[in-house]
C-alpha cells in the first residue's frame, strides 16, 4: 500500500501500550479509528496483528498505514503549554523539589487538576513542557493526585522510566505519606482501614463508596500525630493500595472526614472558625521510591500549602521541617503491625 511506514520503536517508548504509542506520535488519530485499523490488520507489530493494549518493546517495528481523510482523523489541537509565558514557566519550575536525568519530583499546588477533562482548561499535564529543561520531550505523569490534594508528585523524563516507576507504585515498592487535618479525632488514634471501595454513579455524579460485595481491595494505615480535644486532628496516612479517593473515603468511614472534603464528609467536613480554611486539607507529604537505575532510593518531602500551614498555626500543631524523618517514622509502627496483610 502506498504511503505505508515501517517505524522502529525507540528506547524511550519501550514497554508502553500500543495505543499510547499512537497517541504520543499520532495525536490526530482517534481511538475509534485506531481500533478499526487494528481490526482490519492494517496496523501490525513485527508483521503480526496486534491489539491496542499490547505492550511494545524497543526495536520492534510498527506498520503505520496512511490514515486517509474519512472523518476518522481529528485535527491536532493546539497545545495549551505551547504558549506559556516566561513568568508561568518560572512559576512551574518553582514547584520542583528534585530533578535528575530520569525523574522530576514536584510539589503540586492544591486546586490544580493533574489531567484535563470536560471544562478543564488549566491542568498539570498541559503545563509539563515547562519542565523539559534539556530534554526534547516533556516529562510524563507516573501517578495522580486529586485536584484539591497538594504535594509530592513524580514525573518520568522518558517513557521507559515512566513504565518502571508506574510499576513501582503498583507493586508497593513505593511508600507514600500523607498529612491531613481531620474533623474530630480517629478512634482508635492509630490503626488500619481495610475496606473495599467501588465506584458509584448517580444523577449527582461519580463518587467512591465502601462496598464489601463489589468493591476493590483498599487498605490504609493511619496514626494521629496531634489533636486538639476532640475537635480536630493532625493525622498521618499511608495508603497501601491506590484506589481513587481512597484516603478521603477511609477517613469519612472513620467518621473523621478530612477538613474541606464536602464530597465525602458533607457538612461535617467543615470546622467553624475564621482560622481554618474551607479548602481540602490533604497533602502528599513524602515519597520514597526505588531509583529507576536500580541504585538507592529517591526520598522527597514537600512543604505544606499555605492554607494548611495557617490551620496548623491556628491549632498550635508544631511542625519543624527538619523533623520530617522522625514524623515519617510515626507510621512505621503501624506499617510493621499490619504489613502481613499486604
Amino acid at each position: 500500500m502506498s504511503g505505508v511506514k515501517q517505524i522502529t520503536v525507540a528506547n524511550d517508548d519501550d514497554d508502553i501500550r500500543l495505543d499510547r504509542w499512537f497517541k504520543r506520535h499520532y495525536p490526530e488519530l482517534s481511538y475509534g479509528r485506531l481500533e478499526k485499523l487494528l481490526r482490519k490488520g492494517q496496523i501490525r507489530l513485527d508483521g503480526k496483528r496486534a491489539k491496542s493494549n499490547q505492550r511494545i518493546s524497543a526495536g520492534q517495528v510498527v506498520r503505520v498505514p496512511p490514515f486517509g481523510n474519512d472523518g476518522g482523523v481529528k485535527p491536532i489541537e493546539k497545545k495549551q503549554d505551547a504558549h506559556l509565558s516566561d513568568q508561568e514557566i518560572e512559576e512551574i519550575r518553582s514547584w520542583v523539589l528534585y530533578r535528575d536525568d530520569d525523574v522530576i519530583v514536584i510539589n503540586k499546588p492544591a486546586g490544580l487538576p493533574t489531567q484535563g477533562g470536560t471544562g478543564v482548561k488549566r491542568h498539570l499535564d498541559g503545563l509539563l513542557h515547562a519542565l523539559k529543561y534539556e530534554k526534547t520531550e516533556k516529562p510524563k505523569l507516573c501517578h495522580r493526585l486529586d485536584k484539591d490534594t497538594s504535594g509530592v508528585l513524580l514525573l518520568a523524563r522518558s517513557a521507559n522510566v515512566a513504565a518502571k516507576m508506574t510499576k513501582a507504585f503498583k507493586t508497593k515498592d513505593a511508600r507514600k505519606l500523607y498529612w491531613a487535618l481531620t474533623v474530630k479525632v480517629p478512634t482508635p488514634k492509630e490503626g488500619k482501614v481495610f475496606q473495599p471501595i467501588a465506584k458509584y454513579h448517580s444523577h449527582h455524579g461519580e463518587r467512591m463508596v465502601i462496598d464489601a460485595d463489589e468493591g476493590q481491595d483498599a487498605r490504609s494505615l493511619y496514626r494521629t500525630i496531634e489533636s486538639t480535644g476532640n475537635v480536630a486532628a493532625w493525622v498521618a496516612l499511608e495508603p497501601r493500595t491506590g484506589r481513587t479517593h481512597q484516603l478521603r473515603v477511609h477517613c469519612a468511614y472513620l467518621k473523621t472526614p478530612i477538613q474541606g472534603d464536602g464530597k465525602y464528609g458533607g457538612q461535617d467536613a467543615y470546622l467553624t472558625g475564621d482560622g481554618v480554611s474551607k479548602k481540602m486539607h490533604l497533602h502528599a507529604r513524602r515519597l520514597q521510591i526505588p531509583s529507576p537505575d536500580g541504585y538507592g532510593v529517591i526520598d522527597v518531602t514537600a512543604p505544606m500549602p499555605d492554607h494548611m500551614i495557617k490551620s496548623w498555626d491556628f491549632f498550635g500543631f508544631d511542625v519543624d521541617e527538619e523533623d520530617a524523618d522522625e514524623l515519617f517514622d510515626l507510621t512505621q509502627k503501624v506499617t510493621a503491625t499490619y504489613k502481613r496483610h499486604d
